[in-house]
């Protein structure tokens, strides 16, 4: 392993956690420290980290103190420290607290009076309104609305239901029949029959009601971007999603993504990032909306998204982008992706099976044949018989999930 004089932190242990050891793998040769609650299986087996575990680490009354303690301990090596959260929970309570680790941690997070504005998507509406950005049309009920919400609604059936931020800890470890990460409704009853099951459990978020936009997976695009301290951009990747995932958990994650280039939307998502005074990595999620030629925004996310490996198909890589920035003080003129490459999450007969479109199918088996394809969890430098094992049964897993799980948004029957 190479030596550096830097030590990034790495919080999590799902794929985007392994997506960004690799990275740092794939550019330094040198081994983060992965800290989490508990390992999952994109992790498990990996030689390219150290590993701390601690019982509740994704906790508001844990994670703090913590986190302090390792902060202080590896300090002492004079290794600067980049910390690099991989949920929203993490990084949200990075930008809560903060103060708490000033001076020990090179980059920034935003404040938590600026993620405050967003957090929650009907609260990003507001800021999208405030900045001339689209989105879909929304209802946004509290607990206590939920089953009187429809009454309200002045736009049509098919309808898309959110928790305010699913992601978020209060929606991860809530229980009841019928849970999932979106919902899609195409009546009344459907909607009410969910809404009763979940009144049934301690969940008492808002609920985001949404018209459905139509188009199937391929309408989605997603950003990746990161900011630095002075709130410029200095690197974006645009991605069009041609699969999404549709097991109950993990429903709207991405599957597949194919790296685009738009010069419209990176610079209209530039300006807005840069008028709000945003800093670090940030995802956002759109729809391109055919009937109007807009694209509809529907979060921001304040970290690198789950499939943000789609940005290293694309020939970036964003962990170098952040610390030739924060530990060399590097600052070049923003980077545009406009590379065409696969980034997939499932096998190869998944996507022969369930991307429909010809065009689509045809420049996927063309970036196969020219081997412009990554897949995060598989890395050739960290293989080993156990890992290979356990990554394989994950992988080829999604096989089952779409046969079980799989519904056409294209002709927009809800699953049943």
């Amino acid at each position: 392993m190479s030596s550096y004089d830097f030590l990034p932190i790495i919080l999590g242990s799902d794929e985007n956690a392994y997506g960004n050891v690799r990275l740092i793998h794939e550019k330094y040769e040198i081994k983060p420290l992965l800290v989490c609650s508990r390992l999952l299986i994109p992790t498990m087996n990996s030689k390219l980290f150290d590993l701390i575990q601690i019982d509740g680490f994704d906790s508001e009354d844990i994670f703090p103190d913590a986190l302090l303690s390792i902060l202080e301990k590896y300090s002492a090596s004079n290794k600067k420290i980049v910390v690099i959260p991989c949920s929203d929970y993490y990084a949200a309570m990075l930008s809560r607290h903060y103060s708490k680790f000033k001076g020990l941690i090179m980059n920034h997070f935003i404040s938590e009076a600026l993620l405050d504005t967003f957090d929650t998507k009907d609260k990003f509406y507001k800021l999208c309104e405030k900045h001339g950005l689209d989105y879909p049309k929304t209802i946004v009920c509290e607990q206590h609305e939920r089953e009187i919400a429809l009454e309200h609604m002045e736009f049509q059936f098919p309808i898309v239901v959110k928790p305010e931020n699913s992601n978020a800890y209060a929606y991860l470890h809530c229980h009841f029949e019928g849970k999932k990460k979106v919902f899609f409704f195409d009546t009344k009853d459907e909607y009410l029959t969910m809404v009763r099951s979940m009144n049934l459990s301690d969940y008492a978020g808002k609920l985001i009601i949404q018209e459905f936009i139509p188009g199937g997976d391929s309408s989605m695009r997603v950003i990746n971007s990161y900011s630095d301290d002075n709130g410029i951009v200095k690197l974006m990747c645009l991605g069009q999603p041609v699969l999404e995932e549709y097991a109950p958990k993990t429903l709207g994650n991405y599957a597949a993504i194919i790296s685009r280039s738009d010069k419209g939307i990176y610079q209209k998502v530039k300006t807005f990032l840069e008028e709000i005074g945003y800093v670090g990595f940030s995802n956002i999620d759109m729809k391109y909306d055919h009937r109007t030629g807009k694209y509809m925004m529907f979060e921001i996310n304040p970290r690198l998204g789950r499939s943000s490996f789609f940005v290293r198909a694309a020939g970036l890589n964003m962990i170098a982008t952040l610390i030739d920035n924060v530990v060399y003080g590097k600052d070049e003129d923003c980077v545009y992706s406009d590379k065409t490459a696969l980034w997939t999450n499932v096998p190869k007969v998944v996507l022969r099976k369930y991307v429909t479109e010809p065009a689509l199918s045809d420049e996927i088996n063309k970036l196969y044949k020219q081997r412009k394809v990554l897949k995060s969890i598989w890395y050739r430098k960290d293989l080993n018989l156990k890992r290979i094992i356990r990554v394989s049964r994950y992988f080829f897993s999604h096989v089952g999930n779409f046969r079980r799980y799989y519904f056409n948004k294209d002709n927009m029957s809800s699953p049943k």
